[in-house]
């Protein structure tokens, strides 16, 4: 785990809260932890979500990776990482199941604990939360992890919402890299207008439909029939992906030499 540049004090908690930290939705959600709070160690990330369109922080590759499948869940409708829980609830919980409560290593006073991802589903007219706590699968031996984990379970349940723990067992690889390849081009793509890459995309679904040969070939092909920059049409072919315009088994790893037959579910 990623450890803070200093040590915690009440001063600094008190500048968190005041900083708006670990409250909003959406846009307009700051987590409670960000990767500016820690050195730089190649663990922490940070990326644009398609749901929010805010910038993320993960402090690991587990927690990006676990992003990435929220974001594909077409349910979910916001994700709040490094989401704060009460820090008197946590105490409270702490001592009554005679549990030491998480301090701070060099401070020594109690943190706010946080849970990873505060999750919001919608279906219908439901609209629902969950909490989830990513950790990697050997982790759960170790005996102080558990008894954090035991805080952050009653503190969910008292909050009447589902907590879980997701470890790489439960990731889906196949779907992850195909996120993490498509991820950049959900949004709009440099020089080209929005309403130029939307006449460019319906374009780009006719040569779906019309050319069965190779993806890299089609979106060669498609470059040089509109006169585009080298890389434009597979750009545009990711864009129409990421927003499931065009329809693909995302558990099958996409492979640009694959033939359009087999990467695309293609109405009879």
């Amino acid at each position: 785990m990623a450890k803070r540049k200093t040590g915690l004090t009440e001063k600094k908690i008190a500048e968190m809260e005041k900083e708006g930290r670990g409250q909003g939705s959406g846009e307009n959600y700051k987590p409670w932890i960000n990767i500016q709070d820690f050195p730089s160690n190649g663990l922490v990330t940070r990326s644009k979500g398609w749901k929010t369109n805010r910038i993320h922080h993960f402090l690991s590759k587990l927690e990006r990776d676990y992003f990435y499948t929220l974001e594909w869940n077409p349910s979910v409708v916001d994700v709040r990482e490094q989401f704060p829980l009460t820090r008197e609830d946590t105490l409270f919980i702490a001592d009554n199941k005679g549990i030491n409560h998480p301090t701070d290593p060099k401070s020594q006073i109690p943190i706010v604990m946080t849970t990873d991802f505060l999750i919001t589903l919608s279906n219908a007219n439901d609209t629902t939360h969950v909490a989830r706590t990513v950790k990697p699968s050997k982790e759960l031996e170790n005996e102080r992890t558990i008894e954090k984990f035991e805080i952050e379970r009653t503190y969910w349940e008292q909050q009447n919402i589902d907590w879980g723990i997701i470890t790489e067992k439960e990731l889906p690889k196949n779907m992850i890299e195909n996120v993490e390849w498509l991820h950049s081009s959900y949004f709009e793509i440099e020089n080209l207008p929005y309403s130029i890459l939307r006449n460019y995309a319906e374009q780009m679904k006719n040569f779906i439909r019309k050319y069965n040969i190779s993806i890299i070939e089609l979106v060669t092909e498609f470059d040089q029939r509109y006169q585009l920059e080298n890389g434009t049409g597979l750009e545009i072919l990711k864009h129409l992906i990421a927003h499931q315009e065009l329809e693909v088994d995302i558990n099958q790893k996409i492979f640009t030499h694959l033939w359009v037959e087999d990467v695309f579910k293609l109405d009879s």
